[in-house]
């Protein structure tokens, strides 16, 4: 959520980034500074009111040790006339208060200057590419059905046991699954994340505090008779550790990875674009999550797009780093960069990680802070990325890696799966 302060320094600065993510903010920033001006007009009667039955409340006392019963009779019924006329000031400034906490909910977060202006994915911006491009005959399959002739993916029996989007992994290609997750979670410890085995629903507090809420209501699974959600990503348990929580400065940074299975509706999704796994309702995946000082955030964003490159790298994917524009960010992004990885059989680019900067928007939602070396508390900016989320990365390593012999599988993940081809 954007700081009320943010907005007050400045309305005009943040009506025009927010135009960059294609968001007319005019109008909501209008009501938010009224809003923050009537708030603050009852705080100040209410303030004034609250010194005034102060000195009342010592004046009864007063004209009572002087036996002034008449002046101290009239002193208690100001008070009392006070009083009364402050419960519905302060029942006006809660719900004041209210209005603009849910006004602040609805803002995007403002993009970084670097993001690139444009409304949709035609208009992101390519910044780096590696990785070898497969060569492959005109007879190459796609996943689906190298999935099928190698019996790895069920998808049928999903659509029976509980419906599309909900594949069995079977054999080898449970295995595999297994694998990269190994893999991946080895990669992560290496690089200084800790792990945390996270829970898989989480409260509406903690998908508020992470902007899941109210922003993604018809994307989530909700349990409503527990209300609990079923987490998209496992960015929402692991960046919530850090709600309500004041770190000392030699704390930061604070680095975790976990990995969680993710539930995503995907409502109105269809077409040859979310064929086998390229679109699913449920899919494995391994978070970094990180929390830093603000001015540590950048280079932490750096250290994160480097990781994840380094194992697409290793597994020997062609792949490529679109920094979004503006149109294409999610709304609690400052800057995100995508990475996509090319399924040969396919013919075409599937994204398999997001690694965004949230800068202070999660962290003021989630009331994230530290104390610094001034003994001053501030907000943390919060950092995360897939590293990586598997169905994408599956589907090209079936496709890219497909011989005559059979599936061979990348020289990193043999020592997990015990295997080298699938045939």
């Amino acid at each position: 959520m954007l700081r009320l302060q943010t907005i007050k320094a400045d309305p005009e600065f943040v009506i025009s980034r927010l135009a960059v993510k294609g968001f007319d903010g005019r109008a909501v920033i209008t009501e938010i500074l009224d809003v923050d001006a009537e708030r603050r007009r009852l705080q100040k009667t209410c303030d004034d009111n609250a010194q005034q039955l102060k000195k009342l409340a010592a004046s009864i006392g007063m004209h009572m040790k002087k036996g002034e019963k008449e002046a101290a009779e009239e002193a208690k019924a100001k008070v009392a006339e006070l009083k009364g006329a402050d419960k519905g000031l302060h029942d006006r400034l809660s719900e004041c208060e209210a209005k603009l906490e849910e006004l602040l909910l609805t803002v995007p977060n403002l993009p970084c200057a670097d993001v690139p202006e444009g409304l949709t994915a035609e208009d992101n911006v390519v910044v780096k590419e590696g990785g070898p491009m497969p060569q492959l005959g005109d007879d190459a399959l796609p996943h689906w059905e190298l999935a099928k002739k190698y019996n790895i993916i069920d998808f049928e029996l999903g659509v029976k046991v509980t419906g599309a989007g909900f594949p069995f992994y079977v054999g080898k290609g449970a295995r595999l699954q297994r694998a990269l997750i190994q893999f991946f979670l080895d990669k992560a410890w290496e690089a200084g994340y800790v792990e945390v085995e996270p829970p898989f629903v989480v409260n509406p507090a903690s998908a508020r505090g992470t902007g899941q809420l109210p922003d993604k209501e018809g994307q989530m699974y909700h349990v409503n008779l527990d209300d609990l959600y079923l987490i998209p990503t496992a960015e929402v348990p692991v960046t919530n550790i850090y709600r309500d929580v004041i770190l000392k400065e030699d704390e930061l940074p604070r680095k975790n990875c976990a990995y969680s299975p993710c539930w995503r509706r995907e409502a109105g999704s269809y077409g040859k674009d979310v064929r086998g796994l390229n679109r699913l309702h449920q899919f494995d995946k391994v978070e970094i999550v990180r929390i830093e000082k603000p001015e540590n955030s950048y280079a932490a964003l750096e250290e994160m797009k480097d990781h994840v490159e380094g194992l697409l790298r290793e597994l020997g994917l062609p792949w490529h780093i679109l920094r979004l524009c503006g149109g294409d960010m999610s709304f609690t992004s400052a800057i995100t960069y995508d990475f996509e990885v090319w399924s040969a059989a396919q013919k075409r680019w599937l994204e398999v990680s997001s690694v965004s900067n949230f800068e202070a928007y999660q962290a003021n939602r989630l009331k994230c802070r530290y104390r610094n070396a001034d003994k001053k508390i501030e907000l943390c900016h919060t950092l995360n990325g897939s590293a990586l989320a598997l169905p994408r990365i599956v589907a090209a390593l079936l496709e890219n890696n497909q011989t005559p012999e059979g599936i061979v599988i990348p020289e990193c993940l043999r020592k997990y799966t015990g295997f080298d081809i699938i045939d």
